[in-house]
């Protein structure tokens, strides 16, 4: 595959959409693969990423015509096998197989039992986690009694498909007609799974949920720390997980969830070291003060100038450490790219700011130049 494609160059180009038409021409005799094929790449480089897997569940609808019911001997048998059931973790699958889910969407929404039981199937060749949405909005009874089952499969993708499937806020996916407590039940089961790949996930949909409301959140942590059903390591990495954006935030009783005391007496000093300057960097030291053996949290803030003279707040990690003999110094060079696609650089004033266990606790100006 040629190292300058795009990511959808390299999730969808000629060569997975040959593999997939051989797979189901395996499957069924009667599929056209090389029709099949020619119909994809016809408009397939000219569309974006989401498009795309419209595009070809689309082809797909047209070369093997039915309902759910009707399709799935045919998908099912042009599955290769599931994904390695060894691994623990980051094994998201093939994306070639994400249309396959558009295509289960579009031809089985009104026979939601046997959807679910092809959705079973696809997710351990990739996640169906954007497919699963629309049956949950159709049909959130039956899709929450499954999941409950699903809470127990052999297959962690399985498992992981139950918390990602329902979360509040998730990347790409539709929106869901469901009550933030509405999956708790299940994600009371899902954390003490012993898969990391299923835990990230828990500790993903609770920091959707924080955003909302974070003492549920909280509440619910302090509630699994009492029943003791996950490692403990484990669950120290969730709960930072699940925090980081009510840390970010400064949020005081996430810092004390975490151990670090929003009231501690601590001061700090920053200082900017030479020019900050676009295409370079900003560098800063800062020293912290305090009591001996003070655990610390430390974020910085930078708050960059946009387009318009409005300002944006970006926080990033610093440290989590003690303060030894009472003291912490530390050093930071903030790279300031020039070329970057996602958030452009304006030159201008700008701030720099500290943060400690969630509190402001310095700040100093500077000329961002060009």
């Amino acid at each position: 595959m040629a190292q300058n494609f795009s990511l959808k160059d390299q999730l969808f180009n000629a060569e997975k959409t040959s593999y997939l038409a051989g797979l189901f021409a395996g499957a069924d005799p009667s599929f056209d693969a090389n029709s099949f094929h020619a119909q994809v790449m016809s408009r397939l480089l000219d569309l974006e990423l989401k498009e795309r897997m419209a595009w070809i569940a689309d082809c797909l609808q047209q070369a093997v015509p039915g309902d759910v019911t009707q399709i799935a001997p045919t998908l099912l048998r042009a599955l290769p096998s599931p994904l390695d059931p060894s691994k623990t973790d980051d094994d998201f699958g093939d994306f070639i197989f994400a249309p396959l889910g558009e295509w289960v969407v579009a031809v089985g929404i009104d026979h939601p039992a046997q959807a679910l039981d092809v959705l079973e199937e696809l997710t351990q060749r990739f996640s169906m986690e954007w497919a699963i949405r629309p049956f949950l909005n159709a049909h959130q009874d039956l899709v929450l009694s499954r999941m409950n089952e699903w809470c127990a499969h052999d297959s962690y993708h399985v498992r992981r498909l139950v918390s990602e499937g329902t979360r509040p806020r998730l990347p790409w996916g539709q929106a869901v007609a469901l009550e933030l407590t509405d999956p708790l039940p299940l994600l009371d089961r899902l954390h003490a799974d012993g898969t990391r790949y299923v835990t990230r996930s828990v500790a993903n949909h609770l920091n959707d949920i924080s955003k909302k409301d974070p003492d549920l959140v909280l509440d619910r942590l302090q509630e699994w720390g009492t029943r003791g059903q996950q490692d403990q390591d484990e669950l120290d990495w969730m709960t930072s997980h699940t925090l980081r954006g009510l840390v970010k935030a400064g949020h005081p009783r996430a810092m004390k969830t975490l151990g670090y005391d929003p009231d501690a007496k601590v001061s700090a000093d920053v200082t900017i070291k030479g020019e900050a300057r676009i295409g370079g960097a900003l560098e800063f030291d800062v020293v912290l003060n305090g009591k001996d053996q003070q655990p610390v949290l430390v974020d910085y803030i930078v708050h960059f100038q946009r387009p318009g003279g409005k300002t944006s707040a970006k926080v990033h990690k610093l440290k989590q450490a003690l303060l030894k003999d009472g003291v912490l110094t530390l050093s930071k060079k903030h790279k300031l790219k020039g070329d970057a696609t996602t958030f452009k650089l304006v030159p201008g004033a700008h701030r720099l700011e500290v943060q400690v266990n969630g509190k402001l606790r310095a700040g100093v100006d500077f000329e961002l130049l060009a």
